[in-house]
Order: structure tokens, then sequence, then C-alpha cells
């Protein structure tokens, strides 16, 4: 390992510079007996979630409305508008991150569901100002269905 993990006895007796030296310089390994941890700040999080996109896939149905998936959460809702369907996808994501923390035991370790935990932690980062997910939600090929 590259970093240098600090005991966690250690990091307790010293925790205000410990929680300092994290955000203002760098993130840090903690060895707790055969446990280990990563710390870091949100600053540093978001910089490593920022590549992570979550996009909407569209596709116009023959009676006009649009239908949308969030491919990587397995989330869809169909409505009448664009901007009704990424709403009502906005909302869906808030109430299914909530979910997936508060089942988090569950959700975490499902095959199927490991891989949503770096979106539901986006997600849930942003949540206090939904304004900002409506900004990083990004809408994806605008298609007619021709079913």
């Amino acid at each position: 390992m590259m970093f240098r993990v600090l005991n966690a006895t250690d990091v307790r007796k010293h925790w205000s510079e410990f929680v300092d030296d994290v955000i203002r310089n760098k993130p840090a390994f903690v060895k707790r007996n055969r446990d280990l941890l990563a710390v870091l700040s949100m600053d540093q999080m978001d910089a490593l979630l920022e590549s992570l996109k979550i996009r909407i896939n569209i596709v116009q149905e023959e009676d006009g409305s649009f239908t949308g998936v969030l491919n990587e959460l397995e989330l869809a809702a169909n409505e009448e508008t664009i901007d009704q369907l990424k709403e009502t996808l906005i909302e869906d994501l808030i109430e299914y991150a909530a979910e997936y923390m508060q089942n988090f035991d569950l959700y975490f370790k499902s095959p199927n569901r490991k891989s949503h935990f770096p979106y539901v932690y986006k997600i849930n980062s942003m949540t206090n100002t939904v304004d900002r997910l409506r900004e990083e939600v990004e809408l994806y090929q605008v298609v007619k269905n021709n079913a």
C-alpha cells in the first residue's frame, strides 16, 4: 500500500489533528485490528466521484410520452414531458438512495446492487441541494420508439 496506515489508537488520541490533516492535506487509512478504513474529506470524495455520471436515457414513445431509464441503477419512469420525466426520476433517485442507505447491509451485499453504491453515495452527498442534483443529471439519447 502506497499510503501510510495509521493505528486507530493513535488516531483516537489525536482526533482533532487527524481530522484537520485529512481535511486540509490528504486522505488517510486507519487500521483497527484487522479492519482497514479509508477516511476522506467531502471535497476529496467529490473529486473521486466527479467522473461518475448520472444519465437518463430517453425514448419517445408512440403515444408521444417519454420513457427514461437510469441503466446503472435500474430505475425507469414514463411521463408526458421530458421535464416531468427528469423531475420524477430525480425524486426516484433521492428515494432509492435513502432506501439503500437505510438498508445498507442488504443492498451492499446484494450482487446486483453493490455497484449502485458509488451512485448512491454521490446522490446522498447532493440531496441537501436538489438543484445541484438537477444540474448533475444528464439527458441522453432522445430517440423516437418505432415499435
